[in-house]
């Protein structure tokens, strides 16, 4: 109504009034244009923006720093798809409850190049990567003291090269940029990720110092590639000291972003379903009471799945919506010794890793999450197993079930089947598609690089092997 009544009122001006009211627009118009020709008038300064001459002051130091690990936990288990979730849909502790088939095709084991929804985690992933290279060297020199600043940094590189190495297949580049450049890099088998990113880690552990996140989280990542190298040994010896209440986190906000546990199963209609006894092989999971097994807390709902498909979706109650993210644990620096002293093959040492399950069970350790105690269980019945194959078998179930949606269960199946030898349609799920989901599983036991990474030129697509 105001414009129509502007209209009446300008066309009920006299003829001399309309000459005026056109000249004075015009002379506005010309002011405009000139205006333009000066660029001192449109040039305005983005305070969120910073240039490469802002960060690599002392000033520009710690935002620069903040910005990494904010791209660690976004790629780590920030938002509907991230690590935890796109590895555990590939593993058996997720089922895509979606009708999108980036989702789909992963839980289906038939993983593809073009997927959009796996692809943005990779991105995500390499700059986290990239990011935290170059802001080592910045803070170098930007920002020398405190060491532990930097240590964090080596850390977070190490960790999201150790991802790569798990998630995705073997042949993963790791190219590098300065702020102005690309350097592309060559494509890398999983033994040299995992043994990059254990180098790294001892680059982290150099400038702890006293910093307890940074040592003991070092300390459990560069364990952990080391037991992705079969080098069990060195990885017992790479967690000692590691205290058994020590947690290393994400962190998550109203101003940052959600817990990727949360957002993918448990908010409205997700597009994950917690998952349990999946193809065959997969472990039960849900397959108690509720509120039998505290390492694993679920609760039941009448939600129903981004496909209206998938109804009654359970409800994980480990993390909130701004509940922290779990990297690793001090439960993971106990059972990476269990699984050293396991590999002397003999009766007596089942007998005394299956004494230090039940003492990790019965001393009580903490899961992380929305969990703020030690979670304390019964030991485990009867007495240990007297085959090998069936002592595994417990170490890893009691890994999945301390370490439940925190990004460790592909690994821990592609170990199986790297370094045990087993065959892989004995380890991961197989057979016919969980109802209401039709078809039959494929063959793939990691990610497939995507497209995009072709713009490399050193890059031709995944390397054979594991």
């Amino acid at each position: 109504m105001a414009n129509t009544h502007s209209i009446r009122r300008m066309m009920s001006l006299s003829s001399k009034a309309r000459s005026r009211a056109c000249a004075i627009a015009a002379l506005a118009l010309a002011a405009a244009a000139a205006g333009c020709k000066n660029d001192s008038l449109i040039k305005v300064t983005d305070p969120d923006i910073l240039n490469p001459g802002d960060y690599t002051t002392p000033a520009g130091a710690t935002p620069l720093r903040v910005g990494v690990l904010s791209d660690f936990a976004s790629a780590f288990d920030g938002g509907t798809d991230s690590f935890i979730t796109i590895t555990g849909n590939l593993a058996d502790e997720l089922l895509a409850s979606d009708t999108f088939d980036g989702r789909l095709t992963i839980n289906a084991r038939k993983s593809v190049e073009v997927n959009t929804e796996m692809e943005a985690v990779y991105r995500v992933m390499q700059r986290t990567r990239t990011g935290a290279a170059r802001a080592a060297a910045i803070l170098a020199t930007s920002a020398p003291t405190p060491l532990a600043n930097r240590g964090e940094l080596y850390m977070v590189l190490a960790y999201s090269e150790m991802f790569l190495g798990e998630g995705w297949c073997s042949g993963v580049p790791f190219s590098s940029e300065d702020g102005t450049a690309t350097t592309y890099g060559q494509p890398m088998t999983t033994d040299a990720m995992f043994t990059l990113a254990a180098a790294h880690f001892d680059s982290a552990l150099a400038l702890a110092e006293t910093n307890a996140r940074v040592l003991n989280g070092s300390k459990i990542g560069k364990a952990r590639a080391l037991l992705n190298l079969g080098k069990f040994t060195e990885a017992a010896a790479a967690v000692a000291g590691v205290p058994t209440t020590f947690i290393l986190t994400t962190s998550h906000s109203a101003n940052s972003s959600t817990n990727g546990a949360w957002s993918a199963t448990t908010s409205g209609a997700s597009r994950y379903r917690l998952m349990t006894s999946e193809g065959k092989n997969g472990l039960p999971f849900l397959g108690q009471a509720a509120t039998a097994e505290p390492r694993i807390p679920w609760t039941t709902s009448t939600r129903v799945g981004f496909s209206s498909q998938f109804t009654a979706q359970p409800n994980q109650s480990k993390f909130g919506q701004y509940t922290d993210g779990v990297v690793a644990t001090g439960a993971e620096a106990r059972l990476i010794e269990a699984e050293a002293a396991l590999q002397a093959g003999t009766q007596a040492a089942r007998d005394a890793v299956f004494a230090s399950l039940n003492a990790l069970r019965t001393g009580g350790a903490p899961i992380g999450g929305s969990s703020t105690a030690n979670v304390t269980l019964a030991a485990i019945a009867g007495s240990a197993p007297t085959a090998q194959n069936d002592a595994i078998d417990l170490l890893y179930k009691e890994r999945a079930y301390w370490m439940w949606l925190t990004g460790h269960r592909l690994g821990d199946l592609r170990r199986l089947v790297r370094i045990y030898k087993r065959d892989s349609e004995s380890v991961f799920p197989t057979g016919a598609l969980t109802s209401p989901l039709d078809g039959t599983y494929g063959t793939s036991t990691t990610i497939t690089v995507p497209f995009s990474e072709k713009n490399n030129a050193n890059f031709k697509g995944c390397l054979a092997g594991q």
